[in-house]
């Protein structure tokens, strides 16, 4: 990015933002109360918006802010419908990151000192793991916890991480205390959000864990709840994060949490079943159990060791020892822990194998060599899936082609030789083959091209996860990542599979033993329920998604939702009420928390620990059960208690106003977690008051910053306080709503943040312009073409831009609302020309800032002030459109589009003509041009139309393929000898009827061409700086104009009329202006020499003010000394009727004026008066 040139326009706008952000505070803008009655309607006209509580381990960056902004423009748009906005905003402190950290923190400080002196980074190079080179599709139930390795940053000390943030050594060991964190972070992030100006009520903002008495004692209340309609249970098997050796127990790999892996059970035909009394089985660890359709083979390495071992079922399973004992711990075994060994087996003693594995299309597959598999990741046994794995069809390629290779192991041809890649999987761009088209297109040779597998494997394995589409029967259509968790499902419920858990990546105890997965005493929601699982789909059912792809990832989550741990025995939270050595974990105490908004701020007393005095006099252990019950339950009767009942009245009335949730915004990635976790608890909560069920959930994509993700290692990243420094709020917050609307990933760009500063410095300043210089606007009646157009186009704006805001798409209604608008502005004011109207210019302004107002509050706020508008914008009103025309809106596209053709065309005219040279001079510049306008279409193109509009209304909107059409017009007499133009013609038509609709069709146009153009003359003269423009019927005209002129596409031919050239002269002293030369030209009349004039004399402004005179003497008036006051004297004006002519051969001028000529001579006189 360049570097700026100065700050002033952002210093401008920091200021104004200061300024209002203060106005606000003060007004208390937007702090609102229900009303003092609440009835039973519905139509309660309020609007309650609310965004996930980010995690307080750090300052909120710019990814934080860009789902949050959906939030502020939404309640902005709102209120200025009219509604009563509620924005709160809470911040998560519950579970692991933190208390983590200070944990890491104590350790860093016993080991390395105060402030610690750690090892030198060759010593500490040593220390760390590999990397792994295997690319994860993220498994997005994990949620939170599998951020728990980026919030701890990318360094290797917690100390250096705290330093990033700019903290001192001295600050620092402060952190070490968990608590310390609480009081830290959150309110940086309430000032950080305060400076963006987010419209938020902060009265009801709070932190979560037992450290907020009040929150501890709602979260509570919703658990004995739900325990008690038995939505929680308690297992003796329920997966624990690596529960019993949590991250403070770490040597190495903390937040390394679990990888569920799905084991394909391949049964052994033989020769290994007579060896062994029960079943055996090769267990074959994937994350992609959809792929198992495509198996051709598997893969064992031949010198790695394997164990044989019994099964609880008294089946014998084939795999590493390491994964056995990861097993062992997950009731695979009879005896938790302990892996019944049956024998050990070298690799190359089990290639050659006969497999019957589930679902492949093949019989009998058989277990064949690579020798790259990993022995600390998986089982040691590979599915092998060619037409969609680079490695796999490498390594296949390699033993069909290698004879030697084959013999070397004892596999026979015909294990290797039938098998070909089965298609699965379609991927755009890839084709149904997607693994042996990489690798061709590569050049890979062998399965020992490493970089070049790893650079297949980029391409294809995630774009065939997220944008693949199955083949396969009974999954035909669906996309691959809605079918993992189904397939999945359906192979454990069949016994072809079963659920596998191992560490991500290595972890070692602090006592040096390798921690493995392990099933523990677990507390558990029960998301899998059927009948819960109906009723979370009932509100799903009624959920406002906006977006197909949104609805769809929910369905498939509530598909495969099963249960849920809740509860930890480590980090920061509230207890289990029942069971207090749990706490209860961060995805759990967070999925009804928009129901204590409500209340909070009469609770908590604006104190975000909720410690402060509450401005009920309400103490938190007066928060019973039944309290909390007769608040939220609408059904519940009084509670025995000493809190005054016009105070539990008052509470009550609040969360019966503001509920339900209207719309709750956040990143995609949350949908098969929390937010699914939001619909169950929900209905669990509110099960027959559907009155209180989420009505809409808004998910945008991840942000990228400058067309890359954001990176703190790189350097790629922006806090919010950052953004708000170097672009200003509104800055910022235009770029955020340009970055993207959709699903996919947005783009915050740098250059359009500092574009959107000069944007919105030049808007404001042309306000400013426009109300000091509203006395020299024209006034009167605003009639014009060009004003009727900008008025229709304000309308259409409006109209426009508000369907925008209601489908929550700020990066369109920031188009059409600022970017579309301003144009039409711009455009106005360069085709009025008799000047733009005070009326409408006034009107565009107030428009424009109310548009622009939920995105941009505080310039436009500013701007409303400027408007000398008495009350806050923050309670304007949207602006009423009046009517469009549309027609009137496609005439001025037409004038635009004429005026732009028109340029091209004089462009193309000044070029020299071609000759074999090069010496060629350009012509003349053409003074004149005569533009032919058509009523009709030439006889073939009318034909041609005729027949595509037959089709259009006999099709219901559809043309047939271009091979009818051309029969059809070919079987035509009229058209045979333009059939080489017919068809570039309907290709032509075609095209337009997708961008325009029906009306291409219409063999007339809607509006009259030549009144357009004859009513816009003037700005056609001046902006292509002829002498003069004629419109004329095309019918007037010759065979090659008629032909090639259309409606909708009017001819020009641009001409050099000759002249005869005069001296203009001005007399008048100290006024900066000259004596010039022009041509006459036949015919002229004084305002076309006036019009000529102000061409070669730019300091004339206003052409009225020029006075046009002759010399009474020809010859001698032009060499007398001017007389100073009496600059007349001698000369006579040139009247409007006055006409002049001219004779080339002599060089002579005449002016005809009531019936007399004259000559002129060689000179005229002007005047400016």
């Amino acid at each position: 990015m360049t570097e700026r040139k100065g700050t002033a326009k952002l210093d401008f706008l920091r200021k104004i933002e200061l300024e209002i952000q203060e106005k606000w505070e003060k007004d208390k803008a937007f702090e609102h109360d229900a009303p003092t009655t609440v009835g039973e309607s519905t139509n309660k006209n309020k609007y309650f918006v609310t965004f996930p509580y980010p995690y307080m381990n750090g300052r909120l960056h710019l990814g934080h802010t860009f789902s949050l902004s959906k939030c502020e423009f939404a309640v902005g748009y709102q209120a200025l419908k009219g509604k009563k906005c509620l924005f709160p905003f809470g911040l998560h402190c519950t579970g692991m990151p933190i208390k983590a950290c200070a944990d890491k923190l104590k350790r860093e400080m016993e080991l390395y000192g105060n402030p610690p002196q750690f090892p030198d980074e060759e010593e500490e190079e040593k220390e760390k793991p590999k990397t792994s080179d295997e690319i994860i599709i993220k498994d997005k139930a994990k949620g939170k916890k599998s951020k728990a390795a980026a919030k701890s940053g990318s360094s290797a000390f917690q100390w250096d991480i705290m330093r990033s943030l700019g903290l001192k050594d001295d600050e620092i060991v402060e952190f070490a205390n968990a608590e310390h964190w609480l009081e830290y972070f959150p309110p940086l992030a309430v000032k950080d959000l305060k400076q963006m100006g987010v419209k938020v009520d902060w009265r009801r903002s709070f932190i979560t864990t037992d450290v907020n008495p009040f929150y501890d004692s709602f979260v509570r209340w919703q658990f004995v709840t739900l325990k008690e309609r038995k939505k929680i249970n308690h297992i003796q098997y329920s997966w624990a994060d690596g529960q019993p050796c949590m991250d403070h127990d770490r040597q190495t790999g903390e937040g390394v949490g679990p990888q569920e892996y799905t084991l394909i059970k391949m049964k052994i035909v033989e020769p290994y079943t007579a060896k062994f009394k029960s079943k055996v089985f090769y267990m074959a660890a994937t994350l992609r159990p959809e792929t198992m359709f495509g198996q051709t083979n598997c893969w064992v390495r031949p010198d790695m060791k394997y164990v044989a071992f019994e099964t609880n079922s008294g089946d014998i399973f084939i795999s590493t020892s390491r994964s056995a004992r990861n097993m062992s711990f997950q009731g695979f075994t009879k005896e938790n822990g302990v892996v019944p060994v049956i024998m050990e087996i070298l690799g190359q003693d089990i290639l050659g194998s006969a497999l019957s594995a589930p679902l492949t299309s093949y019989k009998i597959i058989y277990a064949l060599p690579m020798l790259t598999i990993k022995e600390d990741k998986g089982t040691g046994v590979v599915t092998s899936v060619p037409s969609d794995a680079p490695d796999d069809i490498a390594a296949l390629r390699d033993i069909k082609k290698k004879q030697a290779l084959r013999e070397k192991y004892g596999i026979e041809d015909k294990m290797v030789l039938p098998f070909e890649p089965v298609p699965i999987i379609d991927i755009p761009g890839y084709g149904n083959l997607s693994a042996p088209l990489v690798c061709d297109e590569l050049k890979i040779q062998s399965q020992n091209d490493k970089e070049k597998l790893a650079e297949a494997k980029e391409k294809v394995y995630l774009k065939g996860f997220y944008e693949g589409i199955m083949l396969v029967d009974g999954y035909k259509g669906q996309k691959v990542q809605d079918v993992k968790k189904p397939i999945q499902k359906m192979m454990v419920e069949r016994g072809e599979a079963m659920i596998y858990m191992e560490p991500e990546k290595q972890v070692m105890s602090r006592s040096a033993d390798e921690c493995v997965v392990a099933l523990c005493d677990q507390w558990y929601l029960d998301y899998g329920d059927p009948e819960w699982k109906q009723q979370a789909n009932e509100v799903l059912k009624s959920l406002e998604t906006f977006c197909d792809e949104t609805r769809r990832n929910f369905e498939a989550t509530l598909a495969w939702l099963q249960e849920h741990a809740c509860s930890r025995t480590y980090g920061l939270g509230t207890r289990l009420p029942w069971d207090e050595q749990w706490l209860i974990e961060s995805l759990s105490d967070s999925t009804i928390y928009m129901a204590f908004y409500t209340v909070a701020h009469l609770l908590q007393g604006g104190v975000l620990n909720g410690q402060g005095g509450s401005p009920l006099g309400i103490k938190p252990e007066q928060m019973t059960r039944e309290v909390w019950d007769f608040i939220f339950f609408k059904t519940s009767p009084f509670p025995k208690t000493d809190i005054p009942k016009e105070h539990l009245q008052r509470l009550r009335r609040e969360f019966e106003y503001w509920y339900p949730v209207d719309i709750r915004v956040s990143g995609k990635d949350l949908v098969p977690n929390h937010l699914s976790y939001f619909l169950y608890n929900h209905v669990a909560m509110w099960p027959k008051d559907n009155g209180k069920w989420p009505q809409a959930v808004r998910a945008n994509g991840h942000l990228l910053l400058n067309s890359e993700k954001m990176s703190k290692s790189t350097g790629n990243f922006l806090t919010l306080t950052q953004a708000i420094d170097k672009f200003s709020a509104d800055g910022m917050r235009l770029a955020l709503a340009d970055a993207g609307d959709t699903v996919e990933d947005a783009n915050f760009v740098e250059t359009m943040a500092d574009a959107g500063i000069l944007r919105l410095y030049t808007w404001v300043e042309w306000v400013k312009e426009m109300i000091a210089n509203q006395k020299n606007l024209r006034t009167g009646p605003a009639d014009t073409f060009n004003d009727r157009v900008f008025a229709s186009e304000m309308n259409a704006g409006i109209m426009k831009t508000e369907q925008h805001y209601e489908k929550m798409m700020y990066k369109e209604a920031l188009k059409s609302g600022f970017f579309e608008f301003q144009a039409a502005k711009d455009k106005y004011r360069e085709l009025a020309i008799e000047g733009m109207h005070r009326d409408l210019v006034f009107q565009f302004i107030e428009r424009q800032t109310l548009l622009l107002a939920p995105i941009c509050p505080h310039l436009c706020e500013y701007t409303w002030g400027l408007l000398g508008k008495t009350g806050s914008l923050m309670k304007a009103s949207w602006p009423v459109a009046g009517p469009v025309d549309e027609i009137l809106i496609r005439s001025s596209q037409y004038l635009m589009e004429t005026a732009h053709d028109l340029r091209l065309r004089l462009k193309a005219y000044m070029l020299p003509p071609k000759n074999k040279k090069g010496d060629s001079k350009p012509p003349a510049k053409p003074s004149h041009c005569t533009i032919y306008v058509a009523k009709t279409y030439p006889p073939w193109q009318h034909s041609a139309l005729s027949l595509l509009g037959k089709h259009y209304k006999s099709n219901n909107g559809v043309l047939p393929d271009n091979k009818v059409i051309a029969s059809e017009l070919g079987a035509l007499p009229e058209l045979k000898k333009y059939m080489k133009r017919v068809m570039p013609f309907v290709a032509m038509i075609k095209e337009n009827l997708e961008k325009n609709g029906p009306r291409v069709l219409d063999l007339e146009l809607e509006f009259d061409e030549r009144t357009v153009l004859m009513e816009n003359l003037v700005y056609l003269t001046n902006s292509l700086e002829l002498e003069q423009i004629d419109v004329l019927f095309a019918s007037e005209a010759d065979d090659k104009v008629k032909e090639d002129c259309c409606p909708g596409k009017p001819f020009s031919v641009f001409r050099s009329e000759p002249g005869v050239c005069v001296s203009l002269v001005n007399p008048q002293p100290f006024n900066g202006l000259f004596s010039t030369k022009v041509d006459i030209r036949q015919g002229d009349s004084k305002d076309s020499i006036i019009r000529r004039l102000s061409k070669v004399n730019r300091l004339i402004k206003d052409l009225s003010r020029v006075k046009l005179m002759r010399y009474e003497d020809p010859i001698l008036g032009p060499r007398r000394v001017p007389v100073l006051g009496q600059e007349e004297q001698g000369k006579l004006p040139i009247s409007n009727k006055s006409v002049f002519n001219i004779n080339l051969e002599e060089k002579r001028v005449t002016l005809a004026d009531n019936g007399l000529t004259v000559d002129i001579g060689d000179t005229l006189v002007y005047l400016i008066q």
